[in-house]
């Protein structure tokens, strides 16, 4: 009864936070201008697609968004005017772009909503089971703070969503055809959210590679139609979208990774990848390209040769991934929306927490700081307490304190792949079975 009355309790916070994003998400998107934008770029990229227009092209999804009777303004015309999506994303797109945009909208908000809030729940009935209070107040935690997921409509809600979903049913083996189909939609729609997660699976061998290598053949058949019809349609698409990234890439565009970002200026801690910390010291691509890749890819490195020498348990799985996520937000462009796979890391807090000693306390140092700095809220108020101010960058001492102040996000996040990278190393591979 007392285990009824706990999972009971725990679902009306969970629904309550996952409406406090829902309405106050929905409230800021009706009285902005800027609303869904993100969720426009791919309706109207796909509703190009189905007017046989090449929604790779500059402005073309533009274009359909004005004669559709869009009003263009500031940031929303940079987003419309280029597609960065691959063409696999049409897949999940092109069906909400042949209805109305008034009914494509909700149905758009409802599946993300309701991909995260199941992705959470699932996370803390796993998580629930070790640890109660501590897991539930982290994924609460993240519910509430997923405004942003809302206002914008960024596909990244569902992407994560479904991946951690997946990952659920890979490693509890429940409901495994689902499993797949999530997770291969996942990395159609934003494989730079869930490549890695899908590479552990394919390291840990056994069971968990045959899940990923079906997983590759779904996304393969699923989207090898909507590549075949892009290119019938854009022939030349693969250069557009190299040309839209450059363009993109650039100082003031909107995936800059240093601190020429378009957003960079206004809301800093937005971007969370390692590139943002490392350019408040070199302000050179080449040298913050360079510099988070070799970090980066030294811990993953470590983390795969780990991997690959023994069959990985379901239990020591989940300390893997709370060190594939945060490595996942730092190595690519990352917006603080995409670390709502964050909530794949609190199994492994929740476990360290339950084994005691003094590992729990940094599991939940690390973890609670990763949620928080990379919450929407939490975000708002550096936001409005940085304003527009800018740390001197002369000397080694004002870069450092710029790369403290205004970008702590990566540095925690660091801080969080190092740690449970650590956890998971120390924990004996088991060898077959759960």
């Amino acid at each position: 009864m007392d285990m009824t009355r706990r999972r009971r309790t725990a679902l009306v916070w969970l629904l309550l936070c996952c409406g406090i994003s829902v309405f106050w998400g929905s409230s800021i998107e009706r009285a902005s201008p800027y609303g869904l934008f993100d969720f426009k770029a791919v309706y109207y990229s796909a509703r190009c697609l189905l007017q046989h227009s090449d929604p790779y092209k500059a402005g073309e999804p533009l274009r359909v968004y004005l004669a559709d009777g869009g009003a263009s303004s500031g940031e929303l015309t940079d987003i419309l005017t280029l597609n960065m999506y691959l063409p696999t994303a049409f897949i999940v797109s092109v069906p909400f772009a042949m209805l109305p945009w008034g009914l494509a909208h909700i149905l758009w908000m409802t599946f993300i909503a309701g991909s995260l809030f199941l992705a959470a729940f699932l996370m803390w009935k796993l998580a629930g089971d070790s640890s109660p209070g501590i897991s539930l107040f982290l994924i609460c935690f993240v519910l509430a703070n997923s405004e942003i997921l809302m206002k914008s409509g960024n596909p990244a809600g569902i992407a994560v969503g479904l991946c951690v979903m997946a990952a659920w049913c890979f490693l509890e083996e429940r409901f495994v055809p689902a499993g797949i189909l999530f997770l291969a939609v996942s990395l159609a729609i934003k494989p730079h959210d869930s490549g890695l997660v899908w590479l552990y699976f394919l390291l840990a061998g056994g069971v968990y590679r045959k899940r990923a290598l079906q997983t590759l053949a779904l996304t393969a058949a699923l989207g090898l139609p909507a590549v075949l019809w892009v290119t019938s349609v854009a022939p030349h698409w693969m250069q557009e979208l190299h040309s839209n990234l450059q363009a993109a890439s650039q100082p003031g565009g909107l995936i800059n990774r240093g601190p020429d970002s378009a957003i960079s200026g206004s809301c800093p801690s937005m971007i969370i990848n390692l590139q943002s910390t490392i350019s408040a010291f070199r302000n050179d691509p080449r040298f913050y390209n360079s510099v988070s890749y070799l970090v980066c890819g030294t811990l993953l490195l470590i983390g795969a040769i780990h991997t690959l020498r023994a069959r990985i348990s379901r239990r020591s799985a989940w300390p893997a991934l709370a060190a594939v996520v945060p490595l996942t937000m730092l190595i690519t462009y990352h917006r603080c929306y995409d670390a709502k796979l964050l909530l794949l890391s609190i199994p492994a807090c929740a476990m360290l927490w339950a084994e005691g000693g003094p590992a729990r306390w940094i599991a939940l140092l690390v973890n609670t700081a990763g949620i928080v700095f990379t919450s929407d809220i939490p975000l708002e108020m550096i936001s409005v307490a940085v304003g527009n101010r800018h740390v001197a960058t002369a000397g080694l001492s004002a870069e450092t304190l710029t790369a403290v102040l205004l970008r702590p996000t990566p540095l925690i996040l660091l801080a969080m792949g190092i740690f449970y990278l650590w956890a998971y190393l120390r924990r004996e591979p088991e060898r077959g079975g759960r």
